[in-house]
């Protein structure tokens, strides 16, 4: 499958917000977001006006850079959620939310989605004491992850875990950090889901914009 391998942290300043693709240095001054003001590249100051059209380009490109994916499988999601009943926008994002890795990362088993995607194909993360090592998996409420026993006693997971709890796991999620196991106690509210909320412009009713034109 095509995946990027260019720069991470040009991905963050292009979308004007860090989208938490290198972990831990996301959260402090080093974060290029923080210390290089506006988007790369040597002509930024002579952009256009942004157009109705080019925030809900940027919405879309923020949701799938956030969750990792790419275009083609993002627009299946679209169409998925489409199909299902109530608001295709939160359904969208909630399918998004609810992938093996995203969950993985939200749980505090590695500090950003490319190490949790890495931990799902290299086979560490047990779903219902069954591996699994495809990283779209939809994990739904009351399953349990947990690391294999090859890999509990690995220090970085160890303390990517530790961390997590010292900040606090996310309220629809629970961790374990002894056993390095959790489970999804519920769905989660849209305020809680990785793509900041936006109470004036939803990101999740511009895509659905973008996508009915």
């Amino acid at each position: 499958m095509a995946r990027y391998l260019g720069p991470k942290c040009r991905r963050c300043r292009q979308e004007g917000m860090p989208l938490f693709l290198k972990g831990e240095r996301c959260d402090t001054p080093k974060c290029p977001v923080v210390k290089k003001k506006g988007p790369p590249g040597p002509h930024r100051r002579m952009m256009k006006k942004p157009t109705e059209y080019s925030g809900q380009l940027r919405a879309k490109q923020q949701v799938k850079r956030t969750y990792g994916i790419m275009e083609r499988q993002f627009r299946r999601y679209f169409q998925t959620a489409a199909k299902h009943k109530g608001m295709t926008g939160f359904n969208l994002l909630l399918s998004l939310e609810m992938r093996l890795d995203n969950v993985v990362r939200r749980m505090g088993l590695s500090t950003s989605m490319n190490g949790a995607r890495q931990l799902v194909l290299h086979r560490h993360i047990k779903v219902n004491d069954k591996i699994i090592n495809i990283p779209s998996y939809q994990v739904k409420v009351n399953d349990k992850i947990q690391i294999t026993a090859k890999l509990k006693e690995n220090l970085f997971v160890k303390k990517s875990a530790d961390e997590c709890s010292k900040k606090g796991v996310s309220p629809w999620l629970s961790l374990d950090v002894s056993s390095l196991s959790g489970s999804v106690v519920r769905q989660p509210l849209r305020e809680e889901m990785s793509v900041p909320y936006d109470e004036e412009k939803p990101k999740e009713q511009l895509i659905v914009e973008l996508y009915s034109k």
